[in-house]
């Protein structure tokens, strides 16, 4: 086990918390392991920690993907599945873990030439799938993601050793200003922000509802946006949104009438396999952390691609 004081990315210990430049590169390999983003894309990843492509997926394929997310949403075995993650006191879906596995037709996506490659060149590697989720926010009623880094909860929570996986968001529905759209903060990723506060034991049974622990605290978050901003991704639905493992991210709630609905899925490097949890935690779930094995996912031929 790695101790605290050798960890480059010790959180939640009984230290304070803390900003830790970062160790890792961004980009991997200068962006030569496939070509799907020219250059100027990849210098803005690199500097933003984020990149939205819009009009990545037809109307069509767009309707046929939300109509599999709502069809899981509203299937009584999956809903009964661990995976299946409701609203604090409430029984509207939040999320839905693991939809790569419950859904032929969302692992598609996953393999789909225009994500994977994306992640292949920045990652510099094959790569596996590490989480995917659909994530709702029905009109009136979804709750917020308060502000985190992924890679600290992936970090501390499943063991994942440096900054070399990112999330790739398919919008689903439109995400506008007013339906509590993906926020990111700019050039936080530079940054490792190490958190307060002692892991509970299965945390997770209560993080993914709502997130109390691995979260940054407030003078932290206020330098990183006084730095860098907050950037709201509105765009149509279709549009894609890659982001750094570390980037600060969160939403608000959707106080509006306009359903929100994202899959969200985690392309972790295949040189970037998971260590054992720290501080002695015990590992989180499967459908939560890929664990029991690491496969590389194999891109569809363009042909085959989500149609």
């Amino acid at each position: 086990m790695i101790s605290p004081a050798k960890d480059p990315y010790a959180s939640r210990t009984d230290r304070g918390s803390a900003i830790i430049a970062r160790q890792d590169p961004v980009v991997h390999g200068n962006g030569d392991y496939a070509d799907a983003l020219k250059r100027d894309q990849l210098d803005a990843y690199e500097r933003d920690g984020f990149l939205l492509l819009e009009d990545v997926f037809s109307e069509k394929e767009v309707a046929a993907l939300l109509a599999e997310a709502e069809r899981m949403t509203r299937d009584p075995a999956i809903i009964r599945r661990e995976e299946s993650i409701t609203e604090r006191n409430s029984d509207v879906v939040r999320s839905i873990f693991m939809v790569h596995v419950l859904s032929p037709v969302i692992l598609k996506l996953a393999r789909d030439p225009r994500l994977i490659h994306v992640a292949r060149q920045i990652l510099g590697s094959e790569v596996y799938m590490h989480q995917s989720r659909v994530n709702l926010k029905p009109g009136f009623k979804g709750k917020e993601f308060y502000w985190h880094s992924d890679f600290e909860t992936w970090h501390v929570e499943d063991g994942m050793p440096n900054m070399r996986a990112l999330s790739c968001s398919v919008l689903l529905t439109d995400n506008n200003a007013c339906n509590g759209p993906l926020m990111l903060v700019p050039g936080s990723h530079h940054q490792f922000i190490s958190c307060v506060g002692e892991t509970p034991e299965n945390h997770y049974k209560d993080s993914l509802k709502k997130q109390e622990y691995g979260v940054p605290d407030p003078v932290s978050l206020q330098l990183l946006v006084e730095q860098g901003g907050i950037k709201p991704m509105t765009a149509k639905a279709g549009s894609v949104v890659f982001f750094d493992c570390n980037t600060m991210h969160g939403s608000n709630s959707n106080i509006s009438p306009w359903p929100r609905a994202n899959v969200f899925m985690v392309y972790n490097s295949m040189e970037n396999t998971l260590n054992s949890p720290k501080y002695g935690l015990a590992p989180r779930p499967e459908h939560i952390a890929t664990r029991s094995s690491f496969s590389a996912l194999t891109p569809l031929d363009t042909l085959k691609s989500v149609r």
